[in-house]
């Protein structure tokens, strides 16, 4: 849907019609553009799905479908960091299941898990509803986090392989990184503790929406900007995407 207040354009070639937000995630939604930005700004804020909802004066399930293009959008326009210099590895594990996703369970032969149960003790995985997460993060540099079915070398290789430039000094220690934290400048709480701070509102995320809210994060540590900044530069990475091709 085509917003009327908006300016149009005729392409040339084909005669098709476009605006300025053609080819965008803000392109023919039912929702007015100043919902969805304000949407996109509570979720900078780490507002929940139901807390939107109320300051939007919407249905939550129609919130939860914003929120989730969004995420989805500003996950795949993320730029891949490729970490240089110094680079640690620390890894945090989070309860996830399969809420809302019977079959996904059935298929792993489990019974669906109770709400606020702990997960399985030991080191996480996928199977045990306690999937790893992964940080790589680069000296004065940036972050990279991921959720992992394990911890295994085969599944973290990849990451690392793609993430890290070769010849980077790569310390992991066995993941345990507190005191180099320190003495590079990092704060330990500004990333496993934040992180955990971060997933705090947005209870009973499943496996399958866990990755797209590690994005989300990673991109807010990144951007290193805070309130209308952090807007800006949400948008700028929203609306930098593929170009229309009519």
């Amino acid at each position: 849907m085509t917003q009327p207040e908006r300016q149009k354009y005729r392409c040339s070639d084909c005669g098709r019609w476009f605006d300025d937000l053609t080819g965008t995630v803000f392109a023919g939604r039912h929702q007015p553009l100043r919902t969805w930005v304000l949407c996109l700004s509570f979720m900078g804020l780490n507002l929940s799905n139901h807390q939107i909802s109320k300051e939007l004066d919407l249905n939550k399930d129609d919130v939860q479908d914003m929120t989730r293009q969004l995420r989805e959008h500003l996950k795949g326009a993320q730029p891949e960091p490729l970490l240089t210099g110094e680079v640690e590895a620390d890894e945090v594990d989070v309860v996830a299941s399969h809420t809302g996703q019977p079959d996904a369970v059935k298929a792993q032969g489990r019974s669906a898990r109770r709400r606020r149960l702990k997960g399985a003790r030991g080191r996480g995985t996928l199977a045990k509803e306690k999937p790893p997460i992964l940080g790589l993060i680069q000296r004065g540099g940036e972050l990279v986090i991921r959720m992992l079915e394990n911890v295994q070398q085969v599944t973290i290789k990849p990451v690392i392989r793609t993430c890290v430039a070769e010849g980077t000094r790569f310390d992991t220690d066995e993941y345990d990184i507190d005191a180099r934290l320190s003495a590079w400048g990092y704060d330990h709480q500004s990333v496993w503790s934040l992180l955990r701070s971060w997933l705090r509102p947005h209870r009973g995320l499943s496996q399958e929406h866990l990755p797209l809210y590690l994005s989300v994060f990673q991109f807010v540590h990144n951007a290193r900007v805070r309130d209308k900044r952090l807007l800006g530069a949400l948008l700028g990475a929203l609306l930098a995407g593929p170009v229309w091709n009519p």
